[in-house]
């Protein structure tokens, strides 16, 4: 008879096993990351029921502490519900089919959290971006973007608000210096902490 290990068990194993197996974009200045998801694997090797539901088990695991890191509530709700009462077919099904559903839930929040800083701060190309996805963009395409495409559109518009803020004949040469360095430099990290740490430091 199949034996479900313990909750505790569970996350002690997803939480070291965890570096292999999230998706990480890098970090903002802030220290705010974009949220990470962890890829879900099916083998075509049959395998033994009960060693599925095992794995399926820890699987489910593994996405709760990302889950948990990122506060993406919906696959948070969804994945404590398998591990305290999933049946085994309930769990393969949410693996195959539910947890993408559940994540694109999470990533329509995030990405509208996105779009009211972006608002806030009239950044156009991530504002773009953001509504074409909250418009027509697919689980797929609005992960991709979380993990890759926000971090370079924010990039743009770090980049255009240094170029305006050279472009007034007041600033101080400090502040000209650092500028003119963020937009040498180029990265989105550099863009990005000179725009919301680096600028405030040379003034004050």
């Amino acid at each position: 008879m199949f034996m479900r290990p313990t909750r505790a068990v569970l996350l002690v194993a997803a939480t070291a096993l965890a570096p292999a197996l999230l998706f990480t974009a890098p970090a903002f200045a802030n220290g705010s990351a974009v949220p990470a998801t962890t890829t879900v694997t099916t083998s075509a090797t049959p395998v033994d029921a009960t060693d599925q539901a095992e794995d399926d088990r820890v699987a489910i695991a593994r996405i709760l502490h990302t889950a948990t890191q990122n506060n993406d509530k919906r696959v948070i709700e969804e994945a404590n519900k398998l591990l305290d009462n999933g049946s085994p077919e309930e769990m393969r099904a949410w693996l195959e089919t539910g947890y993408r559903l559940a994540q694109a839930e999470d990533d329509r929040v995030a990405i509208a959290r996105i779009l009211h800083t972006a608002t806030q701060n009239n950044d156009k190309r991530v504002i773009e971006e953001v509504n074409k996805l909250l418009d027509n963009g697919s689980p797929e395409e609005m992960r991709a973007w979380l993990e890759t495409g926000y971090r370079l559109a924010q990039a743009e518009d770090d980049a255009f608000y240094i170029a305006r803020m050279l472009a007034n004949p007041n600033i101080s040469d400090a502040l000209r210096a650092a500028a003119n360095a963020a937009l040498d430099d180029g990265s989105p990290e550099t863009l990005r902490y000179f725009r919301e740490v680096g600028q405030y430091e040379v003034d004050g």
